[in-house]
């Protein structure tokens, strides 16, 4: 396996899937990576797509196959992982994989890619202000949202395992900088 890696992990409602998908239209020789999934799809997502989602036998025999770079069970039962097969079909095309995994994950690949891998730690720019933009969504109840702000504080403390710590307090001025740290490791 040959090639670099951009890892971009932070807490929910820190705006990484902003980011990855501004980078993406950016950079046409970035190629995002699909994780895979022990859970069921939800509304319209697709196999393949958003995740591989297989079920929980068939991940706890991949893991047995040594089939993948990292995983978690993030719940019990609830699989998250990435597939060597997906690391090698995007490498195999000469692109440059780009990851939107959750906190650990995004260690577990760093030490997994090492010197290959640019990791990103996304942040905002306080636990108040996440907690502003999840409410903002509409899309969980207030005991979620306390639930994924409690995550948020321990996540934060693995922002020091990350090559780079980004803080999304302006979007345009975080996306410039996004820009700026990916095209210097590209180089």
């Amino acid at each position: 396996m040959d090639g670099k890696v951009l890892i971009f992990s932070a807490p929910s409602g820190s705006g990484k899937s902003t980011v990855v998908s501004h980078l993406l239209r950016l950079h046409p020789e970035l190629e995002f990576s699909v994780s895979a999934t022990s859970r069921k799809p939800r509304g319209e997502e697709k196999n393949g797509v958003e995740y591989w989602f297989l079920t929980e036998e068939k991940f706890r025999g991949l893991i047995d196959e040594d089939k993948f770079v990292e995983y978690e069970e993030v719940y019990p039962g609830r699989f998250y992982g990435t597939l060597k097969s997906e690391v090698e079909r995007i490498w195999s095309k000469g692109n440059v994989i780009i990851f939107d995994v959750d906190v650990k994950g995004g260690v577990n690949l760093k030490k997994y890619f090492g010197d290959k891998a640019l990791s990103v730690f996304i942040q905002a720019p306080s636990v108040e202000v996440l907690r502003e933009r999840l409410i903002s969504r509409g899309t969980d109840s207030m005991e979620d949202i306390e639930k994924r702000v409690a995550k948020a504080e321990e996540e934060l403390t693995y922002a020091p395992q990350f090559d780079k710590v980004l803080v999304n307090d302006d979007l345009k001025t975080a996306l410039d900088e996004a820009e700026a740290m990916v095209a210097d490791f590209l180089k």
